[in-house]
């Protein structure tokens, strides 16, 4: 079992673990227990009944939060000819071709988000073991496999969270720093459950979002009342 440290400990005080609270009060409650010495990112993680084994049960997608992450993401682009001008036009921090690809295959991943034009998915589909685990393959579906290449790029670096659930039926995603104001977290928060609301999959049945929580890095986790954040029971 970890060590609860002080510093943990004097944040969970005064919290209700049983409780569920409206979620104003609970992103107030978390940003004021948001005390390390950097700025902690705010993190939502939302329990579905889904069971992601199943093709027709896999919750992804992507959301550009109003008010940003306020984090600053290294992106990644393959493409080629005017498409890598373009992309190195747009702010990419790394444009390439085979070349890229040979980098990624050596463990060489410097980057927290990939993007690829369509005719560069022959290259980048023999990169699916390095990349899959790591949430980072290209996707058309979340955006990042396209020709427009500066929308996708500026939606990266301004906010836009990919998100994909995991074997035990868990989203979770950053949606901000505690140095944010409250409402902007608020809006974040709110942002990001429709989005995984609104991406429930044909084959859920029963009950899809079961409890969500609000965390910080270094804090507890307290949870949101779904009726706070428009979920009714057995949506």
């Amino acid at each position: 079992m970890p060590k609860i440290t002080k510093r943990f400990a004097k944040a969970a005080d005064g919290l209700d673990s049983t409780k569920a609270y409206p979620v104003e009060e609970a992103v107030k409650l978390v940003k004021a227990r948001a005390t390390a010495k950097f700025d902690e990112t705010i993190e939502v993680a939302i329990n579905l009944g889904v069971d992601p084994r199943h093709a027709d049960q896999m919750v992804r997608g992507v959301v550009s939060l109003p008010n940003g992450t306020g984090r600053k993401l290294r992106v990644a682009v393959f493409a080629k000819g005017p498409k890598a001008d373009e992309a190195k036009a747009a702010g990419a921090d790394i444009v390439g071709a085979e070349d890229l690809a040979e980098r990624v295959q050596k463990g060489e991943i410097d980057f927290e988000r990939c993007i690829a034009t369509p005719d560069m998915m022959g290259v980048v589909g023999r990169l699916g073991k390095v990349l899959g685990p790591r949430g980072l393959m290209p996707n058309p579906k979340v955006g990042t496999v396209t020709m427009d290449v500066t929308s996708a790029i500026k939606d990266a670096k301004g906010g836009a969270v990919e998100y994909r659930v995991e074997k035990a039926g868990i989203v979770q995603a950053g949606v901000g720093k505690a140095s944010f104001e409250e409402k902007a977290l608020i809006e974040n928060v709110r942002s990001f459950i429709d989005s995984v609301a609104k991406a429930r999959p044909q084959g859920a049945k029963g009950t899809y979002m079961k409890r969500i929580s609000v965390s910080s890095t270094m804090g507890p986790g307290v949870k949101v009342a779904l009726g706070s954040v428009g979920v009714q029971g057995g949506m």
